[in-house]
């Protein structure tokens, strides 16, 4: 007990000496001590030691719980990033094929004592079900959502893509892409969401559209929308009732844009439509993956032969046409002797001999070995700008230039047609030349300079 509770202080002129002696005894900084504790510590903790073994393991259980949420989470995030399929066609415990997603829980459990011992005992929350699949897909969702909002809220202007398309399911569904500019300067295209649709005409389109917009951008912040890009399918761009009216009738500054890389899949396809002879090559060119991929006899000799797939062709891109273009005339000798060894081996059924020597006379006509040439010089000009135009960081003045230099490149491929060569190192003959007739031959190249300007319509 300290003397000054019992007897007091007479003598004031030490009194300061006195403090300090009696700030460095033990009753002192225990008491000291106990008031800076008062009501901070847990008494029951203190008393029950039962329970602070009880609190103990319910942290021990819950840090390992969060271990092996955060390895799931990490198995769905790989399937995620590589577009894998999370669900196999057998799940079962006894399965030997159960998919990608069990199969990396069960890679990480042989490397994880922790996560296996989880698998092993556990019996309310295993946290591999399709219901915990499914819930971890909507969380990472939603995480991602509210980033790209929280970035668009930032964001000074704020351009939408979208188009319809049809899942495997036949389900009718549009694809929302928003494009912006971060506070990094940096260009940002981040796909939003599939809103899922009853149909595609322009009024469903519209309204779904419009619905998603007024989350992304609440009241006062219209003006942020500046554009608004779609293809060119008359329900999207109809001038009157299209997409594009309906969403800028509210959206006053959401100018349209014609998709660029797809206006110049239609100005090839316009450019060479124009063209019989073009149409008919481009016909025959898809005829010969399709001869192959009607008989696994017919590609074992291709395999031998070749050893290269004939790529198959599109009407509506137009870089599979390229492809067949190149490999065709990339292994133009071999596949022309394929076609020989079929015909004449006498293997085959007379139809598939047939169509093999008509595809032998096919290949050694000037005309069709012209155009494969032709299109063998213009195919990676406009390869090159179908990829540059799917960038997300173009402009106006870039893709101006784009157009130029692809315009000089057609050009001068337009300026060597008269005296080009059509296969190997012969020219074409004057007489097919003529056959061809000169405007037939630069129509090509006066298609697609002429079409330049379609990008800024």
């Amino acid at each position: 007990m300290c003397p000054w509770t019992v007897m007091g202080v007479h003598d004031m002129k030490h009194l300061s000496e006195r403090i300090k002696k009696h700030e460095c005894t033990k009753a002192h900084m225990t008491n000291t001590f106990k008031l800076a504790m008062l009501g901070k510590a847990n008494i029951a903790a203190q008393l029950d030691q039962g329970y602070k073994m009880s609190v103990k393991k319910h942290n021990e259980e819950v840090d390992t719980n969060r271990h092996v949420l955060s390895k799931i989470i990490d198995c769905v995030k790989f399937c995620g990033g590589f577009d894998l399929a999370l669900r196999g066609h057998d799940e079962t415990d006894t399965s030997d094929n159960p998919g990608v997603f069990l199969g990396l829980v069960n890679l990480l459990a042989s490397l994880d004592s922790v996560l296996e011992d989880h698998l092993n005992t556990a019996t309310v929350f295993k946290g591999t079900s399709k219901t915990v699949q499914n819930e971890l897909l909507d969380c990472m969702l939603s995480v991602c959502k509210d980033y790209i909002l929280e970035e668009v809220k930032n964001a000074s202007y704020l351009a939408i893509q979208a188009d319809e398309t049809t899942d495997i399911s036949t389900h009718c569904q549009l694809v929302l892409v928003l494009r912006y500019i971060d506070p990094h300067n940096n260009v940002q295209e981040r796909f939003f969401e599939f809103i899922p649709l009853q149909n595609a005409n322009a009024d469903t389109v519209a309204t779904a559209l419009m619905e998603r917009l007024g989350t992304i951008l609440p009241d006062g912040q219209q003006g942020k929308l500046i554009a608004q890009a779609y293809d060119g399918a008359a329900v999207m761009r109809g001038a009157k009732g299209g997409v594009q009216r309906k969403v800028k009738d509210v959206y006053s500054s959401a100018h349209y844009i014609h998709c660029y890389a797809h206006q110049l899949n239609l100005i090839m396809q316009q450019a060479t439509s124009h063209i019989p002879k073009i149409r008919t090559f481009f016909s025959d060119l898809g005829g010969f993956a399709a001869f192959f991929s009607r008989s696994f006899k017919r590609t074992a000799i291709l395999d031998q032969v070749v050893a290269h797939r004939l790529p198959g062709t599109s009407t509506t891109r137009w870089n599979f046409h390229s492809r067949a273009v190149n490999t065709v005339y990339e292994h133009k000798e071999n596949i022309l002797r394929c076609f020989q060894t079929i015909r004449d081996s006498g293997d085959f059924d007379p139809i598939t001999v047939r169509e093999a020597g008509g595809f032998v006379r096919m290949m050694e006509d000037e005309v069709f070995c012209f155009f494969l040439t032709l299109f063998h010089k213009i195919m990676p000009h406009v390869d090159m700008l179908f990829s540059q135009l799917q960038k997300r960081n173009i402009d106006s003045v870039y893709i101006t230039g784009l157009i130029k230099r692809f315009t000089s490149s057609i050009q001068t491929i337009r300026d060597s047609i008269p005296s080009g060569e059509s296969s190997g190192s012969q020219q074409l003959p004057t007489k097919k030349r003529r056959g061809l007739g000169h405007e037939e031959q630069q129509l090509l190249a006066r298609e697609v300079s002429s079409n330049r300007n379609v990008f800024y319509d």
